[in-house]
């Protein structure tokens, strides 16, 4: 590995000088933005293929989730451009510095998706419909916090639309159930994304940008329960139509401890507490996914 680097670093080292810059824009130094997207794709995968998903398949949504959600935070960072530097978290990102240009951010974004494109296209032709629409949804949300407190929502829709592509790819179908896993997917991005927004709240507020955890104010953490409730009760509902069963409810129990955490550390509304939160939905996605694919590898 030490030969390889010497040797990009001798033939190409403006590449080099470089890749760290672009590594940080497609945010691969923070993995758990991948995984909560990951999460609820594999277990719908697992739940199409009945515990037992085409392996091909398990690649190219695992390498389409990792390049889709490298290629969001590309227009993400694109749109926020503006904005960035007036944000404590965020004003050392590389468009703001001036380290990629927006030029290079959007050609970066463009690449990513063709590339995910690529891998849908060895799917059927209902996925790859299906993926317009997915793609639709990861261009749009970075836009919407300027006209809306409910973008959070948009990026639910967004996230959860690799589980239905999951269905499809699959089964060559979607079934009229898997929309309760979408629509929970969608309850459990609210919530984590209105966590990661009271992170900066002040900032936006004093910018101007949108957001659940500005419009839901002093009711934020009623909120935030009532969703990681509801979320819990549409999962708990699909068990019943997919033969799911105890394994995969204490998967919901375990992640119901999680939210009792989380909620412990917003309570103060602090920075560090409601990024903690954030993060600790990563553990809420594995153990729903362990709950399901545990639940239908054993008879």
């Amino acid at each position: 590995m030490q030969a390889l680097l010497q040797f990009l670093q001798n033939h190409f080292p403006a590449a080099c000088n470089r890749a760290p810059d672009f590594w940080q824009l497609t945010r691969m130094h923070r993995p758990v933005g991948f995984l909560l997207l990951m999460w609820p794709t594999l277990w719908c995968l697992w739940i199409a293929g009945e515990g037992r998903p085409d392996p091909g398949l398990l690649v190219i949504f695992v390498l389409g989730t990792i390049c889709m959600r490298a290629a969001g935070c590309c227009i993400n960072d694109y749109a926020d451009r503006h904005f960035d530097g007036k944000v404590k978290r965020t004003r050392d990102r590389p468009l703001v510095s001036g380290r990629v240009s927006p030029g290079e951010a959007l050609l970066t974004c463009a690449i990513l998706c063709l590339v995910s494109f690529g891998l849908v296209l060895l799917t059927n032709t209902l996925t790859v419909l299906m993926s317009v629409v997915g793609l639709l949804l990861a261009l749009c949300y970075p836009f919407m916090k300027r006209y809306t407190h409910m973008a959070q929502i948009f990026l639910g829709a967004a996230f959860s639309w690799g589980g239905m592509m999951a269905f499809t790819a699959q089964t060559g179908s979607l079934p009229v159930y898997a929309w309760l896993l979408y629509v929970g997917n969608v309850l459990w991005t609210v919530v984590y994304d209105t966590e990661y927004a009271m992170v900066d709240r002040d900032d936006d507020l004093e910018i101007g940008i949108k957001s659940t955890a500005i419009l839901f104010a002093e009711a934020d953490r009623i909120v935030i329960a009532m969703l990681q409730l509801m979320f819990l009760m549409t999962m708990s509902l699909s068990a019943r139509h997919f033969g799911l069963g105890g394994w995969f409810q204490s998967g919901l129990v375990l992640a119901g401890c999680f939210f009792v955490y989380q909620q412990v550390l917003i309570y103060t509304r602090s920075r560090d507490g409601c990024f903690k939160a954030f993060l600790n939905n990563n553990r809420v996605g594995m153990v729903v996914f362990l709950g399901t694919a545990i639940d239908l590898f054993l008879p």
